[in-house]
């Protein structure tokens, strides 16, 4: 069997990072049916967007590894996915590795996992992100509840296919979710240097162009998309996928010269 040809563009290598629980279910679901042997210890997920398959290769790194490893695997890594549990009251190890993060300009993502227990708060992880200097967050999904009422998540950037029947499902979650969008709108196009044009409707604003907004801040550092984990609701780690491939950097975007096309 020949070797497939890669385009370095479309490959994606992701270092997971999280309690080492949270980080095995979230690789676990994430390679479910989807994988093949990569070089090195990386596993290989093939993703298909805009017509180009991309190629996204998954290590996984505990908090609970000392601070110089995990410094020095953070230095290398080209983007980084945070795994937060929303009922975890206080993680200083997971936001050292968000400022460690942040000192070496390494995109990132957060997954906001355990929205469905008791002591959940989405609110709080938000907050931990806000906390770590130079870095915005920028919530991608509204919670359809919190604890034993979580339901599942509205996709914010995407929202407006949905309507009108979504607003009429929805119900009250339809208008936080209005404003949810404005906010990450205003705050993806300021960020990037855009005039946000308070009098432009949201409607108006294409799903594309708002995720170009979120991919060139979050490359170079300046915000945290965050994600809301409902996988437990049907196992759809899709939006994950997505938001790896949309939003975090092939190698050859990344500038550090530790970085290296190793595929």
């Amino acid at each position: 069997m020949g070797t497939r040809a890669v385009d370095p563009q479309s490959i994606r290598n992701v270092t997971i990072v999280g309690e080492p629980a949270e980080t095995t279910r979230v690789v676990r679901r994430l390679l479910r049916g989807r994988t093949e042997t990569g070089s090195g210890t990386a596993a290989a997920i093939h993703r298909a967007m805009g017509g180009v398959e991309h190629m996204i290769r998954v290590a996984e790194l505990s908090s609970q590894a000392s601070i110089a490893d995990l410094e020095r695997s953070l230095r290398v890594a080209d983007g980084v996915i945070v795994v937060l549990n929303a009922a975890v009251t206080s993680a200083p190890r997971l936001e050292t590795i968000l400022r460690v993060a942040d000192d070496h300009q390494v995109a990132r993502l957060c997954l906001v996992t355990g929205l469905d227990h008791p002591a959940a708060d989405f609110d709080r992880c938000v907050r931990a992100v806000a906390d770590t200097r130079g870095a915005r967050p920028l919530p991608l999904h509204l919670p359809l509840g919190i604890g034993p009422g979580f339901e599942g998540v509205i996709d914010l950037v995407p929202m407006w296919v949905l309507e009108p029947m979504a607003a009429e499902f929805y119900g009250s979650h339809w208008q936080v979710a209005e404003q949810w969008y404005r906010d990450l709108a205003a705050a993806a196009m300021e960020q990037d240097g855009m005039d946000s044009d308070a009098t432009r409707g949201p409607r108006e604003i294409p799903p594309e162009q708002l995720h170009d907004h979120i991919r060139n801040i979050t490359r170079i550092g300046e915000a945290v998309p965050v994600l809301c984990d409902a996988t437990w609701y049907g196992d759809d780690i899709a939006p994950l996928l997505d938001a790896i491939v949309r939003y975090l950097p092939s190698p050859m975007l990344v500038c550090q010269p530790e970085h290296a096309l190793d595929y």
